[in-house]
């Protein structure tokens, strides 16, 4: 399975436009969280409704999955908790979205809400306890927030990473977390793109201007992770302990082209 991870585009048309001009070339596009910008000038009814027809398209063009992130949150919960109301209008495209889970092959993809609060967590843990009884021979979360204490939550001087990520990593151990959120982790020293806990790899594409955004692309299959950006393109080979630094690419494999 080849799958493009991008994350923090932040109503940032030009980079929709780049993943739309991309995603037949994937078998799934991961979307991991922040698709509004609420510091934009342009109302957040309006970006939603804008954001629905890239998606709309993008599920025309290949499996998306999306989950929401902190700055997606539009609505509060009878408990008083924010959440991603609109996100209901992604599963209503045919697109799963927070709370879901999606099988491709022997693959199992869960897609975690942006949790703000001890409610929201708690159905978080819920979903990860169910879907660790599906069978799987691989087990993939998409989660906005990188783990504490990762090189992939590095914001040059602290961590902004999720502590109970942590902890769930070490409970369930699953393949691959997908997430995004610190926009500075691959561009800082002490920072990075990737990490690995236990037999768990994390991703954090990061974020940067421009009309296309830093991304991660993975194959399963081919046990490689290759991350794209401005500062270079970097890989690592998922069937091989992570050393650090990592290599820097110098030359795309035939699976990529």
């Amino acid at each position: 399975m080849k799958c493009l991870l991008v994350s923090d585009l932040h109503y940032t048309l030009k980079q929709f436009d780049w993943v739309l001009s991309v995603a037949q070339d994937f078998d799934v596009v991961v979307i991991a969280g922040d698709h509004l910008d609420i510091s934009s000038t342009v109302d957040a009814r309006v970006q939603i409704t804008v954001l629905l027809t890239y998606l709309k398209r993008l599920h025309a063009k290949t499996r998306l999955v999306v989950s929401s992130g902190n700055h997606d949150l539009d609505a509060r919960s009878e408990g008083g908790e924010k959440f991603a109301k609109w996100i209901a209008k992604v599963r209503s495209l045919g697109v799963p979205t927070d709370g879901d889970s999606l099988t491709i092959g022997d693959t199992l993809i869960t897609i975690c809400p942006w949790w703000d609060g001890p409610q929201t967590r708690e159905q978080v843990g819920v979903q990860l306890a169910r879907d660790a009884q599906q069978p799987k021979a691989r087990w993939i979360w998409t989660y906005h927030a990188p783990p504490d204490d990762s090189p992939t939550s590095w914001g040059g001087q602290k961590h902004f990473g999720d502590v109970d990520l942590v902890g769930w990593i070490r409970q369930y151990q699953p393949d691959i977390v997908l997430t995004g959120h610190i926009h500075q982790s691959p561009f800082r020293q002490g920072g990075s793109w990737v990490d690995r806990l236990g037999a768990t790899w994390v991703f954090n594409s990061g974020r940067q201007i421009g009309p296309c955004p830093t991304y991660t692309v993975f194959h399963t299959d081919e046990q490689m992770a290759l991350w794209f950006s401005l500062a270079g393109a970097e890989v690592v080979h998922l069937n091989e302990p992570l050393a650090r630094p990592v290599p820097e690419l110098t030359e795309l494999p035939t699976w990529f082209k």
